[in-house]
C-alpha cells in the first residue's frame, strides 16, 4: 500500500508539490509527517490536504485552524 496526501486550494483546485509527492508505507507515518509540515505547505499556499490510499480517497483535512 502506498499512502500519499493531496493538496488543494479552498476550492479544490489540486496544488502541485514542488518537490514531488511524499510517498508513505503507512497511514501513521503519512499522518505524522503532515503534523511536521502543516505549516509550511500552508504558506506555500496549500488549504487543505486529502489522505490517498493507493488511488482512493481517506479523508480531508484543513489545514487552517478551526
Amino acid at each position: 500500500m502506498v499512502w500519499t496526501w493531496r493538496y488543494e486550494k479552498s476550492d479544490g483546485t489540486v496544488v502541485e508539490p514542488a518537490n514531488g509527492a511524499e510517498e508513505f508505507s503507512s497511514q501513521g507515518d503519512a499522518e505524522s509527517w503532515i503534523g511536521e509540515e502543516w505549516k509550511t505547505l500552508l504558506e506555500d499556499g496549500v488549504d487543505r490536504v486529502v489522505l490517498v490510499e493507493d488511488g482512493r480517497d481517506v479523508y480531508p483535512m484543513s489545514l487552517h485552524e478551526a
